[in-house]
C-alpha cells in the first residue's frame, strides 16, 4: 500500500503539472454537458409549411390555422398552385406542403372522407420523420372533431361523449434535458477512463520513462493500479460534478438514490480503465491510443441508446449492444434518476459490469510485459 500511495501522489503531481491535461480534465467536459443538453434536442419547431388551399372554405381554413397553432409548424406561403409549392420545398424555403383539394368541404359532408396530400423534404430523415408525423397527427385530430360537429346536428346520430386521459410515466412534462443529461454524463466519464488512462500510460513510452519503472523492483499490478487509480477517483468526481451541474442549471430530477449511480459508476470505470490499459499495451504512441480509444468509443456511444432507443436497431445490432458497456450505463443511471430503481432493478446490469472489468482488465494485465 505504501508503494501504490507514492505512486499516486506522483501521478496526481503530474496531473495537475500539466496544462494540457487540466482544461480536458476539469473545463471541456462542463462545456461539453452545458452545449450538448441544450443542443440535442429531439423536439422540431418551426417548421416552414406551404398551404395550397384549392377549396377556400371555412373548414380548410381551420386546418391551415389548427397547424400553424401547433407551435410545430410556421406559414412559409400560401401559393396559388402545387407547382410553385414544390418550388418552394426545392428551394428549401419551405419543409413541407399541404395540397388542401377542391371541394374540400363538400366531400367530407357528403361522403365522409376526402384525401389531401402531403409532401415532405426528407433529407433529413429524422426531421421529415417527425413532420409528418406531426402533421398526420394534428391533421387526423382535426378530422376527429369535424366529424363529432357533423354529427352532432342530428341529436339522433350524435355519438356518445367520452374522453381519453393519459400520463406520461417517470418524464410527466416530457423534458428532453431530463432524458438527455443523464446520458451525456455518462460520456463524459466515458471520454475520462477511456482516453486518458490509455494516453497516460503510452506517454510513458513516448518520454522515455517506462523503462526507467520497469527496472524498478515496482511489481506490475502496484504500477497499473497507480496509473489507472487516478482516472478512476477523477472521472467520479467528473461524475459528481456533473450531476450537481444538472441539478443546478437543469434541475434534474433525482427521483433514486444517487448512491446506486456511484456504485455502478465505479464498476463501470474498471471496464473502461481496463479497456485504455488494454489499447496502451498494444500502441506505441499517444496518437495510435486516441484513434484506437476512439474507433471503439464512437460505436460505443452511438450504439448505446443515448441519441436512438436499442429497440429501434436490427436485430443483429441490438445483439451487438448486449457487449456495450456504455449502453448499460445509460440505461442504469436513466432508471435510477427519472424511474427511483434501486438494487433489485440494477444488480443484473452490476453484475454484467463485473464481469467486463474482470474480462477485460484480466486480458490487459497478461498483455502488459514489464520488460526493457
Amino acid at each position: 500500500m505504501r508503494t501504490i500511495f507514492f505512486l499516486l501522489q506522483k501521478e496526481f503531481l503530474q496531473i495537475f503539472r500539466n496544462r494540457s491535461m487540466l482544461p480536458i480534465i476539469f473545463l471541456v467536459p462542463v462545456v461539453q454537458l452545458l452545449v450538448l443538453a441544450f443542443a440535442a434536442n429531439y423536439e422540431i419547431k418551426n417548421l416552414s409549411i406551404d398551404v395550397v388551399d384549392q377549396d377556400g372554405g371555412a373548414w380548410s381554413r381551420q386546418l391551415r390555422d389548427k397547424l400553424t397553432a401547433s407551435g410545430y409548424f410556421s406559414l412559409y406561403k400560401q401559393p396559388a398552385s402545387t407547382e410553385a409549392a414544390f418550388e418552394d420545398l426545392e428551394s428549401g424555403g419551405a419543409d413541407l406542403v399541404l395540397v388542401i383539394p377542391r371541394h374540400f368541404e363538400r366531400d367530407l359532408v357528403r361522403h365522409n372522407e376526402v384525401k389531401v396530400q402531403l409532401l415532405v423534404n426528407a433529407i433529413n430523415g429524422s426531421k421529415a420523420g417527425l413532420a409528418a408525423g406531426y402533421a398526420g397527427n394534428i391533421i387526423g385530430d382535426f378530422n376527429r372533431r369535424v366529424r363529432l360537429e357533423w354529427l352532432a346536428l342530428d341529436e339522433d346520430d350524435a355519438p356518445s361523449h367520452f374522453d381519453v386521459s393519459y400520463r406520461y410515466w417517470y418524464n410527466p412534462d416530457m423534458n428532453y434535458k431530463f432524458f438527455m443529461v443523464p446520458g451525456i454524463l455518462v460520456v463524459l466519464v466515458t471520454m475520462i477512463g477511456a482516453f486518458l488512462s490509455g494516453m497516460n500510460i503510452v506517454k510513458e513510452k513516448e518520454i522515455g520513462t517506462i523503462e526507467q519503472l520497469n527496472v524498478t523492483p515496482i511489481k506490475k499490478i502496484h504500477f497499473i493500479t497507480g496509473k489507472l487509480l487516478p482516472f478512476w477517483i477523477i472521472a467520479l468526481f467528473e461524475l459528481a460534478f456533473g450531476l450537481t451541474v444538472g441539478k443546478l442549471v437543469f434541475d434534474l430530477p433525482m427521483v433514486g438514490n444517487i448512491g446506486w449511480v456511484f456504485l455502478f459508476a465505479a464498476a463501470y470505470l474498471l471496464v473502461m480503465l481496463g479497456l485504455g490499459l488494454l489499447i496502451s499495451t498494444i500502441t506505441e504512441t499517444q496518437q495510435q491510443s486516441m484513434f484506437i480509444t476512439w474507433f471503439f468509443l464512437i460505436i460505443f456511444i452511438l450504439m448505446s441508446g443515448l441519441f436512438t432507443p436499442i429497440e429501434s436497431m436490427p436485430v443483429w445490432a441490438q445483439k451487438i449492444t448486449l457487449f456495450n458497456p456504455v449502453a448499460y450505463f445509460v440505461k442504469v443511471i436513466r432508471m435510477v434518476m427519472l424511474k427511483g430503481s434501486g438494487w433489485g432493478d440494477i444488480s443484473y446490469y452490476l453484475g454484467v459490469m463485473l464481469l467486463f472489468a474482470v474480462a477485460l482488465n484480466g486480458i490487459a494485465v497478461w498483455n502488459y510485459r514489464k520488460t526493457v
